[in-house]
């Protein structure tokens, strides 16, 4: 099992290519089991997740083709082979529950494992299957399989979201694309991974009106083609890079950064005392002056903070002047990272939904373990910072969002290196 090794070293200095989304891929990927036409992806992240989802459509009978190094995806579902989406892959990562809705929509049947991914909390599936009913499927939960039927095809209606769901708001809007008359999504999630689909599937015909805003129209039609999409720039990639330079100082231009992607995140770092500023290429960062300022953060849906983003956000607090609250809305367990940052040095109190940082002057090299994603990065960047060596366990949850990381830092002065087994 992989680990990686930082050696604290000082600023970092130079620039980072921001790969496309794997938020976004991982829904735009199922979308070609709507069309029997090629969809191919440009710009797409070369993460194992995607990976995944290219074995999970590849088991249900789509061509998946990997083109210039992992960059295209190259795609085809002209003969569907299989309904089932098996736990085998399925348990692997939640957004394999994606393909629900393409399958039902496009063939009227679909049995799909319940899911799995990050130990980060219940994260559970009612609203995919409420808006699914919705549209008029017969559900079945036997065996940890949904189990779901639309004789005649799904048919329009409204789904009326209690809470904001990304991936419930991706299943229902593929699904809504083949069904019959219209579907409105009412409390819809606004992220640009929804925006992206949605502008993915219009260019394969569908018929979608208000993504980015709360309500969603879609009237069914009777076929999707193909299309070349590219897939948006990842906004938690580039928030992560983001916080490198203002942990370690210098300063870092993030290739493809947009400051839409990452509006409220970079109010916390203005407010924290970190320059971002909008360059022809990118955003370019770099502290103020001094020490970095204790800010108060609450993880929101978009346009809000980031969940994804707050492990990092914590990482950054650490050696911030003063106490910060982080308060966790998204996600319930998910300051895991905390015990790890705190053997290295930091002062950090976790009350159930919230966390308290008291800023420390630095911290300190530690053997560490990622305990999912987002964590398992928030360790590297304290660690780019921290005094000596620090060695981060079970990166293979690193590797499921972020690819090569260590050439990204390492191009800027970072001393970091993959260590092969142990």
């Amino acid at each position: 099992m992989d680990s990686i090794l930082v050696r604290g070293n000082g600023p970092l200095n130079g620039s980072i290519h921001i790969a496309g989304a794997k938020n976004a891929c991982l829904a735009l990927m199922p979308a070609t089991l709507l069309s029997d036409e090629p969809l191919t992806l440009t710009n797409a992240p070369r993460l194992s997740d995607i990976r995944t989802m290219a074995l999970l459509l590849q088991s249900l009978g789509a061509e998946v083709t990997s083109l210039q190094e992992g960059k295209v995806l190259a795609m085809s579902s002209h003969d569907l082979t299989s309904h089932t989406a098996d736990y085998d892959i399925v348990r692997k990562m939640r957004a394999s529950f994606l393909v629900l809705g393409p399958l039902l929509a496009r063939a009227g049947e679909a049995s799909v494992s319940l899911p799995g991914g990050c130990a980060i909390g219940a994260r559970p599936v009612d609203l995919h299957l409420k808006a699914m009913e919705a549209l008029g499927a017969d559900l079945e939960l036997r065996d940890g399989y949904v189990h779901a039927k639309a004789q005649g095809g799904l048919k329009g209606a409204v789904i009326d979201f209690p809470m904001v769901s990304v991936g419930a708001t991706e299943n229902a809007l593929m699904a809504a694309t083949l069904a019959k008359g219209t579907t409105e999504i009412r409390n819809a999630a606004r992220e640009p991974e929804i925006v992206d689909l949605a502008r993915c599937l219009r260019a394969m015909g569908a018929r979608i009106e208000g993504e980015g805003s709360a309500t969603i129209t879609i009237e069914g039609v009777d076929r999707l083609g193909g299309t070349t999409h590219p897939v948006v720039t990842d906004r938690i990639e580039l928030g992560t890079y983001m916080l490198a330079p203002a942990i370690c100082g210098g300063q870092v231009e993030c290739l493809g950064g947009r400051i839409e992607l990452v509006g409220a995140f970079c109010e916390k770092l203005d407010a924290a005392g970190i320059s971002v500023e909008e360059t022809e290429r990118g955003l370019k960062v770099a502290r103020k002056n001094g020490r970095v300022g204790a800010v108060d953060v609450k993880t929101e849906p978009f346009p809000g903070f980031p969940t994804d983003l707050q492990a990092q956000m914590m990482a950054l607090l650490c050696t911030a002047e003063g106490s910060s609250v982080l308060e966790e809305r998204i996600f319930e367990n998910r300051f895991m990272h905390a015990p790890e940052l705190t053997r290295m040095g930091a002062n950090i109190e976790v009350h159930g939904g919230h966390a308290t940082v008291h800023g420390v002057e630095k911290l300190r090299g530690a053997r560490v373990m990622a305990t999912d994603l987002r964590a398992s990065v928030s360790l590297i960047l304290a660690a780019l910072a921290a005094e000596g060596e620090t060695v981060v366990s079970r990166v293979y949850h690193l590797d499921r969002g972020y690819e090569r990381v260590e050439e990204k830092l390492g191009a800027c002065g970072a001393l970091i290196e993959r260590i092969s087994g142990g």
